[in-house]
Order: C-alpha cells, then sequence, then structure tokens
C-alpha cells in the first residue's frame, strides 16, 4: 500500500464543518485509491503563491515526510505547476493534487475504450494550461518522472493541442452511436430511467437490487465508471436502468466536459433516480443534494427526478422523517429505500411507474382466431395488459403507446 499524507489549507473565511466535510472527502478518495493515510495536516490563511500553505508549514510537512515515511502527498487545494514543483522540492517526493487523485482512481477504473478516452481527454485537458510551465521547470532543470509528464519539447503544448482534438472527435463518432441506440431503444416503447447522485450513495447496490443482477460493490467512491444498462419491469412497464458514474463536489469544468458523454445518459433519460445517503449528516446530505443539482441541472429541466433516500434501515422513522421534511426544497418526489434489505423498493416502483411517458389506455375486441391469439401475444409483449376476457371475440384493456394502439385498432373487430 502507497502511503500519503493529506494537507489542506482552510480558507479563513470558511466554516468548520465545511472544512470537516471536505477533508473526510479527500481521505475518502484517497482509500479508493489504495493509499494508507498515514498523516494528515491543515492550515488556515490565504493562499501562498509559491507553496499554497505557508513556507513554514512545507517545511514542517517535509519533516513529516520523513518521519511517516510518505510516499505521496494530497493535497485538497487545486496547486499549481510551481506550487507543485516548489513542495516537491523541499519535501523530496511526490505532490499532487486533489483533481489528479481522482485521475488516478478513473485510469484504473477505466475498461472501455470510450472511458480510456475520457480519462485520457481529462488529464490533457487538466495539463494543457500548465504545458508552458512544465516546459519552463523542465528546461531549469531535468525531472523525470515529474507530474508524470517525463521530457518534453516545446512542442509539447501543440502536441496536447492535437491528441485534445482527436480524441473528442473519436468520442463524437462514439457518442453518434450512443443516440442512434437510444433512438432506437425510444422508438421500441423504452422509457430510459438512470441512477445519479453523489458518489458512494449506494447506486450500484441499489441497481443489483432492482434488476437481481451481481455487480462489483464496494465501499469506495466511483466504483461505476462505465454505466451499465439492464432492462427493469415497473408494474409491467419495461424500462431500461442504466447506473452512472457518481458526482463529487468541485469538479472542474475540463473533467465534466471530458465525461460529458458519460452524463449524456442522466441527461437523455425520461426519469432520474437521484440517490442520496440518508444516514448521513443532515448538512453532508444536504451539499451533496446541491451538488448532484448543480451538475444536472441545466440540462434537466423537463425531466422527472425521484430523490432516493437510501440506507434508510440505519435511522429510526422519526429521523427519517425529520430529513425528508428538512431537505424538501432540494428532494423532488421522496421515497425511503434501503438497498441492503429491500425496504421500500415496490413504493420505489410505484412512483417510477407515476412519472413514465404517459400510455393511452383502450378497450378493444380481437377475432377469436389464430390471428387473434398471435396479436394478443405480441401485445403483451409491447405493451400492458390489464384483463382479457375469452367469449365470441378476445376482448382486452390494453395500456401502450401510441403506434401500438394505433396497430391494435387496425386488426380489432369493428363495433
Amino acid at each position: 500500500m502507497k502511503r500519503a499524507i493529506l494537507v489542506k489549507r482552510n480558507d479563513p473565511r470558511s466554516e468548520d464543518y465545511e472544512n470537516e466535510l471536505q477533508m473526510t472527502e479527500l481521505e475518502e478518495l484517497a482509500g479508493s485509491a489504495a493509499y494508507t493515510i498515514v498523516a494528515e495536516l491543515t492550515q488556515t490563511r490565504h493562499p501562498d503563491r509559491k507553496y499554497q500553505v505557508g513556507r513554514g508549514k512545507v517545511e514542517e510537512l517535509a519533516q513529516l515526510v520523513q518521519d511517516v515515511h510518505a510516499d505521496k502527498v494530497i493535497f485538497h487545494n487545486p496547486l499549481s505547476t510551481m506550487q507543485v514543483y516548489n513542495i516537491s522540492e523541499i519535501c523530496r517526493c511526490e505532490v499532487i493534487d486533489k483533481f489528479q487523485l481522482i485521475l488516478e482512481i478513473f485510469a484504473t477504473r477505466a475498461t472501455t475504450h470510450r472511458s480510456k478516452l475520457q480519462v485520457e481527454l481529462a488529464r490533457l485537458e487538466y495539463e494543457l494550461p500548465k504545458a508552458r510551465a512544465i516546459i519552463s521547470i523542465l528546461k531549469k532543470e531535468e525531472r523525470p518522472g515529474f507530474m508524470g509528464l517525463g521530457g518534453y519539447e516545446d512542442s509539447y503544448a501543440q502536441d496536447v493541442k492535437n491528441r485534445i482534438s482527436r480524441i473528442k472527435d473519436e468520442l463524437k463518432d462514439v457518442e453518434r452511436d450512443r443516440d442512434s441506440l437510444r433512438s432506437f431503444r425510444h422508438s421500441k416503447g423504452f422509457s430510459l430511467v438512470v441512477l445519479a447522485g453523489y458518489t458512494n450513495a449506494g447506486k450500484s447496490t441499489l441497481f443489483n437490487l432492482l434488476v437481481d443482477e451481481s455487480r462489483t460493490v464496494r465501499n469506495m467512491l466511483f466504483t461505476t465508471l462505465v454505466p451499465t444498462t439492464r432492462s427493469l419491469d415497473v408494474e409491467g412497464r419495461e424500462v431500461l436502468l442504466t447506473d452512472t458514474v457518481g458526482f463529487i463536489e468541485d469538479l472542474p469544468h475540463w473533467m465534466v466536459d471530458a465525461f460529458r458523454s458519460t452524463l449524456n445518459e442522466i441527461f437523455f433519460a425520461d426519469i432520474v433516480l437521484l440517490v442520496v445517503d440518508s444516514s448521513e449528516p443532515l448538512e453532508k446530505i444536504r451539499r451533496k443534494l446541491l451538488v448532484s443539482h448543480e451538475t444536472m441541472w441545466e440540462q434537466l429541466q423537463e425531466v422527472e427526478i425521484v430523490t432516493v433516500f437510501n440506507k434508510s434501515d440505519l435511522l429510526t422513522e422519526e429521523e427519517l422523517d425529520e430529513r425528508m421534511l428538512s431537505l424538501g426544497y432540494l428532494a423532488p418526489n421522496p421515497v425511503a429505500v434501503s438497498s441492503r434489505t429491500g425496504f421500500g423498493i415496490k413504493s420505489l416502483k410505484q412512483e417510477i411507474r407515476k412519472h413514465l411517458p404517459r400510455w393511452d389506455r383502450i378497450q378493444l375486441s380481437l377475432p377469436l382466431s389464430e390471428e387473434g391469439m398471435s396479436m394478443l401475444s405480441w401485445l403483451f409483449d409491447e405493451g400492458v395488459i390489464h384483463g382479457v376476457d375469452y367469449s365470441d371475440s378476445i376482448d382486452i384493456d390494453l395500456e401502450a403507446r401510441e403506434n401500438i394502439l394505433n396497430k391494435a385498432r387496425s386488426f380489432a373487430l369493428k363495433k
């Protein structure tokens, strides 16, 4: 296991609870990247241009690196290239910030060609603004492996821009294929439902319970990097349920842009199941809901949101009611569930059913014949049959999308 020291500079105007939540998130990220946290260091001050924290605090950090034999220093605060260089010169070990740590995690979880392209795009978007400083440092002193970049020529910045352009073009091609698949699914009557929310809220466990499938579920951040879609029956309506990558606070625009095609799984949905861990402190849930809404808001004006208060088995009924009431303005259509015990799953399916795109419901009669039975079998696959009565004809109570109803009407007995 790699040994890491976590460092955070607190803004003098920030609240204590906010700083605690941010440090906890950094701890979870480091754990997800398989680091052993051997020490933590904080300082409250305005940012130092050369070191982010004060020079004295960096010297204290350098001594701590020696004392605990740390392999890496991880800052919560975004670091400039010069700050990384200056701190690493004093501490004599690798120094990264939170966003580089996230990229490390994404790189280890990327398993498909698309996700690997997305990770590389995010890394290059991160490096591009720093290219000039990196080249300046490399010219000043040869530092093999500095920032993981190795030795680069002055053409490095242009090479990065060219590679970014090529990756974006390739991702556009992939996305066109996915858009065609979404359109095909919609044309076949499938409604699209996605699980979204802050990372580590229990989305993958809930997904497994809903679709009766075993997927990797670990108590760490970003276990889902590649969206997975499965069929789900919701009170007779078949929908496609997708598990997506989790949100996280303060993701920079370059990282959001790099994973835009993953987020599009959310933006193209008919219903978003916004999952939160209801067992966390109220203020923490509030912040995570805000992050989730900020990430989705621009493109979800017309999409129905169902807020899923997961892990409700860890609270009393009174605690759960209090939280759902306090967070009502951030939690539309709330449903309490436990993906561990199965509590609330029936209520969740009922809520999903209520918000699915509307299908019309009609009564009609089919001929009592081999062709009529064949049509009935097809309608069972394509719609919802609420009732069937066999007499001189096959009388059915049918709910379906418009093109299915039109086909059924064309075959029905005229009255």
